[in-house]
């Protein structure tokens, strides 16, 4: 419809629903109202819809504030009961198709948590059999979509890195550590700097892919700390007008209860409407720990190259056709997608970022985006992760004869003879078999600085990890 003009006549397949500014036409079978349609209608931006863990996360709160507001005298247990009826019908997954709205509407998120007020509001009704529930004074009472929106966004980030990505991590230590048990007689060539270097056991290579994960894991726990502040009940600017006292506290703990997380009220709650900086501090652990995926992929994908003209000194499960022209060719695939999803994570804590630095005055009004990105950067990485180690860590194997041969075959072994020859003899040891294309040996014993029973004494690599 170009221009929704709604009279008491609604034609087939609509309905008239009213709010503050009128009356709209909504589709007779939507649970939303005019609000949802108003936004629906005068936001026609792009693709991305208001993610589905905000809209689970609303419906917590909004379960979560109705517990909250009978405890302290304010809805009836049969409207506080009905309104937790439907926001378990939102968790479960039976409303879906019922939240339309895009991102790219307020900043302040006001939309969506009307779409949601109004859902939860004509579906309690629908239960009832009678109107009992209002989207704004019975499932809206004591809030306002200024503490609810940060309030959803702080609940949807923790649920999703704890319940997805910290999962996800845990799995791909997993698969590190029984690749280290598998690997901890196998002795390679180390490399800095992508140039030769001293030895390294493939299990202390691999220990460092898992000590990354570890480090992130833990720097992803200790950034939910600010995240667990919630915003719910400073009401529009952070004052709590029209919260009754105490609510704020219920709130927090009725959430707490309900999700099994240590949600608490924000003691500052003109601070937790317009800053954001608690998120931007928890999107860059989940960047951190793109950060060392990316490490990750582009290691393993360079040990896998070839197979006969790059190192070599891996392989990796062959999943898919490589190329559309070279027959036989098998890339890495599962490497260029977790670095793919590392490099949108990056651009996403940019984005993030910025908008937090946009509060003005008493809110902040980028935060469907900073909540997009945050989720998006996490749903994202998590599933990238479990895809790579399914589909390619899993199964790492080592070509043990390539490792040994270039091992071998590295100039760098020529570090262990320093304490017995100096460096600047060894150093000339290693450009003399580099020039002459001989071993260390041949080199060392030609220039005369060692025997050769010493130097096959000291020249052990196995004995150098």
């Amino acid at each position: 419809m170009a221009q929704n003009t709604a009279t008491s006549e609604a034609p087939a397949g609509w309905r008239v629903e009213r709010d503050s500014m009128g009356e709209m036409l909504v589709p007779q079978d939507a649970l939303w109202g005019a609000q949802t349609e108003r936004s629906h209608e005068n936001f026609p931006i792009g693709t991305e819809r208001m993610p589905d863990e905000i809209v689970r996360a609303f419906a917590q709160l909004k379960a979560a504030a109705a517990r909250a507001n009978c405890r302290l005298g304010r809805m009836s247990r049969t409207d506080a009961d009905l309104i937790g009826a439907v926001a378990d019908e939102i968790l479960a997954g039976k409303l879906d198709g019922n939240f339309p709205l895009v991102v790219w509407q307020t900043g302040s998120g006001t939309q969506s948590n009307m779409n949601v007020n109004e859902v939860i509001a004509n579906r309690g009704n629908q239960i009832a059999g009678e109107r009992r529930l209002h989207p704004n004074d019975s499932v809206n009472m004591s809030q306002s979509s200024n503490d609810t929106f940060p309030t959803a966004m702080h609940v949807a980030a923790v649920t999703a890195v704890r319940e997805r990505l910290l999962p996800a991590v845990a799995q791909l230590e997993a698969t590190f550590r029984r690749l280290e048990e598998e690997n901890a007689d196998v002795v390679k060539s180390g490399r800095t700097h992508l140039q030769d270097a001293v030895p390294i056991s493939f299990a202390q290579e691999i220990s460092g892919w898992r000590g990354l994960l570890e480090g992130s894991a833990e720097e992803l726990e200790a950034s939910l700390a600010g995240l667990y502040r919630l915003a719910l009940g400073g009401t529009a600017v952070g004052t709590g007008l029209n919260a009754p006292e105490g609510f704020d506290v219920a709130v927090a703990e009725e959430l707490a209860a309900a999700t099994g997380m240590p949600f608490v009220t924000d003691p500052n709650k003109f601070r937790a409407l317009t800053g954001k900086d608690a998120i931007v501090f928890a999107h860059g652990a989940v960047k951190g720990l793109a950060a060392n995926m990316m490490k990750i992929a582009n290691d393993v994908r360079w040990l896998a190259s070839g197979p006969r003209l790059g190192l070599g000194e891996i392989a990796i499960p062959a999943n898919e056709p490589g190329s559309s022209i070279m027959p036989g060719k098998v890339n890495p695939t599962q490497c260029e997608a977790v670095t793919m999803v590392a490099a949108q994570v990056m651009g996403n804590d940019a984005t993030i970022g910025f908008a937090a630095s946009q509060g003005n005055f008493e809110l902040n009004v980028f935060m469907p985006v900073i909540a997009y990105n945050f989720l998006q950067s996490v749903r994202l990485l998590a599933d990238a992760i479990l895809s790579f180690d399914q589909r390619c860590a899993s199964g790492i194997r080592a070509n043990r004869e390539r490792m040994d041969h270039n091992l071998r075959h590295s100039l760098m072994l020529v570090t262990c003879l320093n304490p017995y020859i100096g460096y600047d003899n060894a150093a000339k040891v290693a450009k003399k078999a580099f020039a002459e294309g001989t071993s260390l040996r041949d080199a060392c014993l030609e220039l005369g600085l060692l025997y050769a029973e010493k130097f096959d004494e000291v020249f052990r690599p196995e004995e150098m990890v």
